[in-house]
């Protein structure tokens, strides 16, 4: 027996109904909906014209609107099937049901004994290959066999970081794989060289000659080992967007396929000596599209070029910029979310980061909890057991298809220039991230870009977390390398300076304004803003002096915290009254009103708390 209105799902039935006695609900009912929401919190100007929806947009730094609901009406270009072209959906038609993902950790430690130590810990764990920093920040070239010493190199694929190093970094390597007596028919991983990625990073010219040479013999005598990744991190990490990262990616590895035939491949050959890295971030969704399009737009280039048909070999590193030193365990949840959206994107390598690793080299147990990141994603929550998870989302695939379109613009605007290679020579590709790095600063300045533990919900009272420094020379000279939390850092270090020369942090006094239920939700607000900058807050409550109680205080700054009334009531009275009593500025917490008097700034949702910040600390005498 059915309830009404639905049909018994037997197997051979029709299709179960549910609620079929309603009427179908239409976008109109919605919109009808939606309005009546925002016309009662007053976002709904009363002659708004336009679609409602509309005032629930947002915009990325590419420019791509993203609309609050996604239906079958917005249509994108068929995004085809796992294993075929164009490859949006996967680049194997199993995708990673029957292995997973590569598991793939991290190793930038220069003391041999410990890298190896810290390998063999990954690899008895979870891990299933090894990225290994040589040279300059990493360990010695002819310090290789002792860090891969045990290491069972035919089940676990090396990946070299060598930079400028990388002739001296694979011949140790070859060395070890002659000394293991492993076959050169079954050694695979990549010798990591990217002479392009060095440019980049560093700002000095490098050679692709050399290097597009070293992938020829190569190709000849190791036929499943692959020879230059093409690094889109160098233009993530100095701010860039996610289109602007493909768009520099897909010119390098173009610049890569040309000077490969160059060398003697042919353009199959040099396509499978490429492996591209990218980066995954908390951004759940951008990162799916991403990587996404980036398939897409490499099965273009490869399609053109002459190629068969390819798919990209991806690998996504969890986002350096995204992380943060204060508070670092939130980088715990915040590389869980890039893993995810990696493995959902369809990466077939992923690399989390350590929660630790903005601070310096990661220690036994941040590398287990970044290893068992993965595992959980992967044993716990199968979320390999699906192909393409996300596909047929309208959302993803109307992400993925404008992605696609706007990193396509960015890449043939940089063919324009004359390639990657003359746009980072000229400063093209400079002047275009810092485009993006100043928006994407001025929306972190007014924390319309959250970062949690930071600029929202700091703790003034967290144990820093120590760890020894890296020792890397290379990133300097060329992009820049920007974290998002960094400037709220600094300020958070001035006041660390300021506790350990005067035994306590720089304070600002709460004036609350009336009964707590009148000041309680500025006072939390206005609290929160002071301790991201390493301000402490000095709140009495409901006091019925306030000038003793500032008094008491010790503080030489106030911020008036009530109630819309209570200020049109008392605000110039008691910021007259605070000043004579000794405070250097008087700040009020909510919307900046020119009937206040004696008012030195204003503290609000969507203000410029950096500035707020910084002159409250300049007027504390903090340097």
């Amino acid at each position: 027996m059915t309830q009404a209105g639905t049909t018994a799902p037997d197997a051979g039935g029709p299709e179960l109904a549910l609620a079929a006695e309603f009427a179908a609900p239409q976008r109109a009912d919605w919109q009808k909906l939606v309005a009546g929401v925002l016309a009662k919190s007053g976002a709904l100007p009363e002659d708004f014209a336009g679609a409602p929806e509309g005032l629930l947009s947002s915009q990325t730094y590419d420019g791509i609107e993203i609309q609050p609901l996604y239906t079958a009406d917005e249509t994108a270009p068929p995004a085809g099937y796992p294993g075929l072209p164009p490859f949006v959906r996967g680049t194997r038609p199993e995708g990673a049901v029957g292995t997973g993902w590569d598991v793939r950790s991290l190793h930038a430690d220069p003391d041999p004994a410990a890298t190896n130590k810290a390998i063999l810990a990954d690899l008895e764990n979870g891990a299933t290959s090894v990225w290994l920093k040589v040279g300059d920040g990493g360990i010695a070239p002819e310090s290789l066999a002792d860090a891969l010493n045990e290491v069972y190199l035919d089940l676990a694929p090396v990946v070299l970081d060598a930079g400028a190093d990388y002739q001296a970094a694979a011949d140790a390597l070859f060395a070890v794989y002659a000394e293991k007596g492993i076959p050169d028919s079954a050694v695979t991983g990549n010798l990591g060289v990217d002479p392009i990625g060095l440019r980049a990073r560093t700002g000095n010219a490098q050679e692709t000659a050399a290097a597009a040479a070293l992938a020829a013999r190569v190709a000849g005598r190791y036929p499943k080992l692959r020879t230059l990744v093409v690094d889109g991190l160098p233009y993530h990490e100095a701010g860039g967007s996610d289109a602007q990262e493909l768009g520099a990616a897909i010119a390098a590895g173009v610049a890569y396929l040309r000077a490969l035939t160059d060398a003697g491949l042919t353009v199959d050959q040099a396509a499978d000596q490429l492996e591209f890295r990218l980066a995954a971030t908390a951004d759940q969704f951008l990162t799916i599209a991403k990587l996404r399009a980036a398939r897409r737009l490499w099965a273009r280039v490869t399609e053109v070029a002459g190629a068969r048909a390819r798919g990209m070999k991806q690998h996504a590193v969890t986002s350096t910029a995204m992380l943060t030193q204060r508070d670092p365990w939130v980088n715990m949840l915040r590389t869980t979310v890039a893993c995810f959206a990696a493995g959902v994107g369809g990466a077939d390598a992923v690399t989390v980061l350590p929660f630790d690793a903005a601070i310096g080299l990661p220690d036994a147990f941040s590398r287990r909890i970044a290893r068992n990141t993965q595992a959980i994603l992967l044993e716990e929550s199968r979320l390999a057991g699906v192909i393409d998870p996300a596909g047929g989302s309208w959302y993803v695939e109307n992400l993925t298809d404008a992605l696609a379109n706007a990193a396509w613009r960015e890449f043939t605007e940089l063919e324009r220039q004359g390639g990657i290679e003359a746009a980072l020579d000229s400063g093209f590709v400079a002047g275009r991230l810092a485009g993006t790095w100043a928006a994407r600063s001025s929306r972190l300045a007014t924390r319309r870009d959250p970062v949690t533990g930071v600029s929202e919900f700091p703790n003034l009272a967290e144990k820093p977390v120590e760890r020894t420094p890296y020792s890397s020379t290379v990133d300097t000279g060329g992009l820049s390398k920007v974290r998002y939390a960094q400037a709220y850092e600094q300020l958070r270090d001035r006041s660390d300076a300021y506790l350990a020369e005067h035994g306590e942090r720089p304070k600002v006094f709460l004036a609350t304004l009336g009964p707590v239920a009148s000041h309680t939700a500025r006072a939390t607000f206005a609290s929160n803003l002071f301790q991201a900058g390493g301000i402490e807050p000095v709140n009495p409550g409901a006091v019925d002096d306030l000038l003793a109680a500032f008094r008491d205080s010790g503080a030489t700054v106030a911020c008036l915290c009530g109630s819309d009334r209570s200020y049109a009531e008392q605000a110039g009275e008691v910021a007259a009254a605070l000043r004579e009593a000794g405070a250097k500025a008087v700040l009020l917490a909510g919307k900046p009103d020119e009937s206040y008097g004696g008012i030195s700034a204003f503290a609000y949702t969507g203000c410029d708390a950096l500035a707020v910040l910084t002159s409250t600390l300049e007027t504390l005498g903090v340097k």
